[in-house]
């Protein structure tokens, strides 16, 4: 338990402690909640390496492994030593003119702050300039996030098992409006360019306004997130599957 909520400090037994506490000397944190309550979970545990087990108690909740009736099912399969870890791809987000250095699990997204106008990015890959955009914003994804926003983008869906960065522009003015896949050792750098801010959004968070002159880079972060799986969880297509509600014809 954080100290978010004040109210959880009047629950008989439950002990509130800071956040910078809230994983130390874990063996395991359990999400409750929906998709981002697990990202939190995920950015709490991550620099301390303990794996994570999202329980859904949200709507769509495709980042937890655990429906709400199979949650002390679950806990009792980890307490046997019956479950696996899965590592999953972290990116690390850097501001260019401050020291902010950030996670995320999903995406890191720049997008435009004026509704009706684009912003023009300087999209740069491993030190090498690739293309200016003019667009709504553009989305740096994991594997995990590309269920996303990127999904949304129409960008490809990618199993959250594989080690890839995945580059997204958002409602493009132009003709190249194509997702980039990348190998996992690339450097991805966007810059603001002339009269138009742009706002860094970073798991679904706003972190910070950006000007023009202005850059943010990503990359593979180097501690991954570590899931617990089990044996009898459905397959990564079987869950997009049931998620989305795709029927046969």
């Amino acid at each position: 338990m954080t100290e978010e909520d004040p109210r959880l400090s009047r629950l008989p037994g439950v002990k509130v402690a800071p956040e910078s506490e809230a994983v130390a000397g874990a063996d395991l944190a359990v999400s409750l909640g929906g998709d981002g309550t697990m990202l939190r979970t995920v950015q709490l545990a991550l620099e301390a390496g303990v794996p994570v087990m999202g329980a859904n108690l949200g709507q769509l909740g495709y980042l937890s492994a655990v429906e709400p009736a199979r949650l002390c099912e679950a806990l009792e399969q980890y307490l046997a030593g019956r479950y696996s870890i899965e590592e999953r791809l972290v990116l690390t987000v850097r501001l260019s003119r401050s020291e902010r250095v950030l996670a995320a699990l999903n995406e890191a997204v720049l997008e435009k702050t004026v509704p009706g106008h684009t912003v023009r990015l300087s999209l740069s890959l491993s030190g090498e300039h690739f293309i200016t955009l003019a667009a709504d914003g553009v989305i740096v994804s994991t594997p995990t996030g590309s269920t996303a926003y990127n999904l949304s983008a129409r960008g490809p869906i990618l199993s959250p098992s594989l080690k890839a960065l995945l580059v997204t522009p958002v409602s493009p003015h132009m003709l190249f409006d194509r997702s980039l896949v990348l190998d996992p050792q690339a450097v991805v750098r966007l810059e603001v360019l002339r009269e138009r801010p742009a706002v860094l959004v970073v798991d679904g968070v706003q972190v910070s306004v950006l000007e023009p002159g202005d850059a943010v880079e990503c990359r593979s972060a180097p501690q991954p997130a570590r899931f617990v799986a089990f044996e009898d969880q459905p397959a990564f297509h079987s869950i997009v599957k049931a998620k989305f509600n795709l029927s046969d014809r």
